[in-house]
């Protein structure tokens, strides 16, 4: 059985930072693709990260471009999503899914997420 297990959220001030972290199971992790997208209140998912099985090739949401950081441990099976200069717009639930992130069974694939809040 798959399992995404993400931790790390919390409250941060704004220009603050936080590390996601991901740990995952029943998966062969060193040859999937890994994502982050986040859904804040009243609104749907948004793609925010993306990085390919080696962690070699990332892509960035604009949004998010020059601040957020996804990188990978194959050896632990977890991902990560480093948030820096964080802002009030970045509140939302994060969860990592395999996959690129973009289509209904990636999305599906999440945890149970974990919150981010950004205000002072």
């Amino acid at each position: 059985e798959v399992q995404l297990v993400e931790s790390g959220g919390g409250l941060v001030q704004p220009g603050g930072s936080l590390r996601l972290s991901c740990a995952a199971s029943g998966i062969s992790f060193r040859n999937t693709v890994m994502s982050w997208v986040r859904q804040a209140p009243g609104k749907g998912i948004e793609w925010v990260s993306t990085i390919n099985s080696g962690g070699g090739v990332t892509s960035y949401a604009d949004s998010v471009k020059g601040r957020f950081t996804i990188s990978r441990d194959n050896a632990k099976n977890t991902a990560y999503l480093q948030m820096n200069s964080l802002k009030p717009d970045d509140t939302a639930v994060y969860y990592c899914v395999l996959g690129n992130g973009r289509t209904s069974w990636s999305i599906a694939s999440g945890g149970q997420g974990t919150q981010v809040t950004v205000s002072s």
